[in-house]
């Protein structure tokens, strides 16, 4: 694939041309998702065209804080991670496994995934998907259901030019311009109401799907200027991670007093693991009607930070304490991740800083255990 504003790919288009891209990919049979407004949030949800985008939108973040602000230009992607990741549509809240009735043998749920084409996905996201590849999609384990999702996605990337306050991906290494795993990746330049994208191509499928959109070749100088752009905004991160490594970090503040500090804010109510991209628990639960006659079996998501996450039948939970559950969530995130996976759990998007009730902040608590060290 190629990269970041290289190669023969690298094009431009206006506004009205991601009005026909959107149109294009809805008439290839695509489920359009994209950003939009709702609920006073810009979040996830499929688009009938390109005017649902928030465009003119952004958003001011900061732990436990997120609003929405006017933008004073035209951008529609003018704005950093929301309360939602792609990992809701490729690994769904709640799936039904199988169904049943009395006199019947039970049958696997075998509804066909739907196409979708993820239209504005960030450098930090893209890195979750391929994280989730990595955990689902493993070939001794594979998910199925996980796989038949993601074989059928058409991945329209947007490089970052403009980091939000809770943004850490370029000391995670996953952003802020897209890496490997997209189809078309936007660079866009607002202004004026004359919005202009710059577009790369990373696979033949992207290559196809740009051949039906207007557009015309990329000059040198505006691609320098889009690279430029990109570059400039990995020296804006809003926060850091600390330059240690961090699975050793964790492994020599096991016993530091700073669980206990943070367990006395933390709820333990779960949000982090919900808003987190690569988060991928799950439990199951069998249900019947009141006759008994029907049944099925759900997966849906769970957290550790679940007192009865760890439960084990005769013995009670495992993890009791808020120090102990807060601690394996960090510990397994951003250190034995990478013993089961070969890589970080963490992707540097900033969502479960914002949408932690009482503001704890990962990269604050990390750089005070460095501090410490």
């Amino acid at each position: 694939m190629s990269g970041y504003g290289e190669g023969p790919g690298a094009a431009v288009f206006d506004a009205a041309a991601l009005h026909r891209l959107v149109e294009v990919l809805i008439g290839r049979g695509y489920r359009v998702i994209g950003p939009t407004l709702r609920d006073n949030a810009i979040v996830l949800a499929e688009l009938e065209s390109a005017a649902d985008l928030p465009r003119g939108w952004g958003v001011d973040v900061a732990p436990g804080h997120y609003r929405l602000r006017r933008r004073d230009d035209d951008a529609a992607f003018g704005h950093s991670a929301g309360p939602q990741s792609w990992k809701q549509f490729l690994h769904p809240p709640r799936q039904r496994l199988w169904a049943g009735t009395r006199d019947s043998s039970a049958a696997a749920d075998g509804e066909e995934a739907p196409r979708y084409a993820f239209l504005g996905v960030r450098g930090c996201d893209l890195a979750a998907i391929a994280t989730l590849d990595r955990v689902l999609g493993r070939p001794e384990y594979p998910d199925d259901a996980y796989l038949g999702r993601r074989r059928r996605i058409f991945v329209v990337a947007v490089n970052c030019t403009e980091p939000g306050g809770l943004c850490f991906c370029a000391s995670m290494g996953t952003g802020p311009a897209a890496g490997p795993g997209y189809d078309l990746a936007l660079t866009e330049r607002p202004g004026g109401g004359a919005a202009t994208y710059l577009v790369d191509v990373g696979s033949p499928d992207g290559a196809d799907v740009l051949a039906a959109v207007p557009h015309r070749p990329a000059a040198s100088g505006e691609i320098d200027r889009a690279r430029a752009d990109v570059e400039d905004a990995s020296r804006k991160m809003g926060r850091r991670m600390p330059e240690a490594d961090l699975r050793e970090l964790l492994v020599a503040s096991r016993e530091s007093p700073q669980w206990e500090e943070v367990a006395s804010r933390c709820l333990t109510c779960g949000n982090c693991t919900m808003v987190c991209p690569t988060c991928f628990c799950t439990s199951t639960e069998d249900v019947s009607d009141l006759t008994g006659e029907h049944a099925e079996r759900w997966r849906h998501w769970a957290s550790c930070f679940e007192f009865d996450f760890t439960y084990v039948h005769g013995g009670g939970s495992v993890r009791q304490s808020g120090a102990s559950r807060y601690r394996h969530w960090l510990t397994h995130k951003l250190g034995t991740w990478h013993d089961q996976f070969g890589m970080s759990g963490c992707v540097g998007c900033g969502r479960c800083i914002a949408w932690c009730p009482t503001g704890i902040d990962i990269t604050e608590e990390m750089n005070k255990m460095a501090r410490d060290d």
